[in-house]
C-alpha cells in the first residue's frame, strides 16, 4: 500500500518534516525499490473541505480514503445523505426528512433504486409528499452478492461527491448494508435507524444486514427497549439511544387522511371488518413452491374475502410456477400506495402478514395479527397478545386468522410516543 503522512489540519509532511498545504501529490507505493519509485509514482488528488480530507488513488490501485470527520459544532449546517431503496424506507425516512428540514439542515436523499416498480416506490414520493431523491442509482434487482456489491460501488462515488457529515440508513434491507459498508470504509459517520432489532434467524437476509450494520454504526437509533439489550447483549453500548418508532410517527401523521381520502373500501367493494388483508413476500415463503402454493391455499381456507396486494416477488413467483391455484376467498390485487394500505389495515377484521412493517402497523391500528413467520423481531406485538406466530403451518394459519379477536387490552405503549424523528434529527445534528 501506498504511505503517506497526513496532518490533521490537511497538510502533508515534506522531506525536512515541514507542514504545507497541497492540493497535488506524489506519493510512492511502498512495495517499489528506492531507484524506481518516481518513474512509477501512484498520483493522487487531495480534495479538501472545512471538515475533510479525502484521497483519491488515480492508479491501478483503485483506492478511496476519507478521513473522519472533526466533531459536529452546535450551530453549523449540518449535511445528512439518506440512503433509501424499498417501500418502508420511503416511510421511515419521511418523517425524519421533515424534522431535518425544519432544523434548517442539509439533506441529500440516494434512492438505490431496490424498489423501482411505481406502486412500490413513486407513489410513496407523491402522496408522503417526500422530497424527490437526488440521486437515482437504478441498481434494480439481482442476486444479494451481485445487488449489494453494485449498490456498494454506487453508493460509495455518491459519498465522495457529495462529502456528508453523515449517513442515514433504515431498516435492515440490502440498501441498508450497502450504505454501511460504504459509509464505514469512507469514515463517514454512520446512523442506523431501527438499530438493535433480531430475529435471531440467520437464514433471513435481513438479519444479516441489521446486524451488520448495527456493528458499523456509530449512532444506533433504536425503536424500542428490547432492541436497546439486544444490542448490550453484543457489547454495543456507545452511541446506543432509545428514541421510538418512526414508523409510529408516519402512522400518527397519515392515518386520519387514509381514512378520509383512501377510496379504496369502496372500489373493491368491501366494508370494515369484512374482509382480511393479507401480504407475503419473505425470501422463505416465496421461493420454495410448495411453501408459496400452501400458503396461498391456506388463505382461501380462512373463510372471509381476503385482499391480497402482490409483491413484485411474489407474482414473479407464482408465474414461474403455474400461477395460483384456484382460489373461492382470496383476491389478488395490484401493490397499494400508502394512503390506500393504511385505509385496508385500519378496516380490516385480521391481518396476515410476514412483513414487519404490517404487524407494526396492524398493532398501531389495534388490528389482530397472524405472521406468517416461526419469529419475528417485533416481540412486543407478540407479548401483548395482538399477533401469533404461525409460521406456513396452513392449519395454524386457518385456525388463528378465524379465531382471532381484539385482546382486552389495548395495545401498550412500548414504540414511543409519535416523536421518534424529532429525537433523530437532534441526534443525527449533534452527533460528534
Amino acid at each position: 500500500m501506498p504511505q503517506l503522512d497526513v496532518l490533521a489540519a490537511g497538510c502533508v509532511h515534506g522531506a525536512k518534516g515541514h507542514a504545507s498545504p497541497v492540493h497535488h501529490i506524489r506519493i510512492a507505493r511502498a512495495d517499489e525499490p528506492d531507484n524506481r519509485s518516481h518513474a512509477r509514482n501512484a498520483n493522487a488528488t487531495v480534495a479538501r473541505s472545512a471538515r475533510s480530507l479525502v484521497v483519491r488513488w488515480r492508479s491501478d490501485c483503485a483506492a478511496s480514503i476519507v478521513l473522519r470527520r472533526e466533531p459536529i459544532r452546535a450551530g453549523l449546517q449540518v449535511k445528512i445523505a439518506s440512503v433509501v431503496g424499498a417501500r418502508p424506507q420511503f416511510i421511515k425516512a419521511w418523517p425524519v426528512s421533515r424534522q431535518l428540514r425544519q432544523h434548517g439542515h442539509l439533506q441529500t436523499i440516494v434512492h438505490t433504486g431496490q424498489h423501482y416498480d411505481h406502486q412500490m416506490s413513486d407513489v410513496f414520493f407523491d402522496e408522503m409528499g417526500i422530497d424527490r431523491p437526488d440521486h437515482f442509482l437504478e441498481i434494480g434487482s439481482g442476486s444479494h452478492g451481485d445487488q449489494t456489491g453494485r449498490m456498494i460501488i454506487a453508493i460509495e462515488q455518491t459519498l465522495l461527491r457529495e462529502r456528508p457529515d453523515c449517513v442515514l440508513v433504515y431498516g435492515d434491507t440490502n440498501t441498508t448494508l450497502a450504505a454501511a459498508i460504504a459509509a464505514c470504509k469512507l469514515g463517514i459517520r454512520l446512523a442506523h435507524v431501527e438499530a438493535g432489532l433480531r430475529s435471531y434467524n440467520r437464514t433471513m437476509p435481513e438479519e444479516h444486514n441489521r446486524v451488520l450494520t448495527d456493528h458499523c454504526s456509530d449512532l444506533l437509533l433504536c425503536p424500542t427497549q428490547t432492541a436497546v439489550h439486544n444490542l448490550e447483549r453484543e457489547g454495543i453500548v456507545r452511541g446506543v439511544h432509545l428514541v421510538g418508532d418512526v414508523m409510529y410517527d408516519a402512522v400518527l401523521a397519515f392515518g386520519a387522511r387514509a381514512r378520509e381520502q383512501s377510496r379504496i373500501l369502496a372500489s373493491l367493494g368491501v366494508a370494515p371488518r369484512g374482509y382480511a388483508l393479507a401480504t407475503v413476500h419473505r425470501a422463505y415463503n416465496t421461493d420454495d413452491p410448495d411453501v408459496l402454493q400452501r400458503l396461498v391455499r391456506a388463505l382461501d381456507a380462512v373463510g372471509d374475502t381476503v385482499l391480497f396486494p402482490l409483491h413484485p416477488r411474489t407474482r414473479a413467483r407464482l408465474n414461474a410456477n403455474g400461477g395460483s391455484p384456484t382460489l373461492q376467498h382470496v383476491r389478488l390485487i395490484e401493490p397499494l400506495g400508502y394512503l390506500d394500505m393504511l385505509a385496508l389495515e385500519q378496516h380490516a377484521r385480521v391481518i396476515l402478514t410476514d412483513s414487519g412493517g404490517v404487524q407494526k402497523e396492524a398493532f398501531f391500528f389495534e388490528v389482530p395479527c397472524v405472521t406468517l413467520r416461526p419469529e419475528t423481531e417485533w416481540v412486543e406485538t407478540v407479548a401483548s397478545g395482538w399477533n401469533v406466530l404461525v409460521a406456513s403451518d396452513s392449519d395454524a394459519i386457518v385456525a388463528a386468522a378465524r379465531d382471532a379477536k381484539r385482546p382486552p387490552e389495548k395495545p401498550p405503549r412500548v414504540f414511543g410516543d409519535g416523536n421518534a424523528a424529532a429525537r433523530i434529527a437532534e441526534l443525527v445534528t449533534k452527533a460528534g
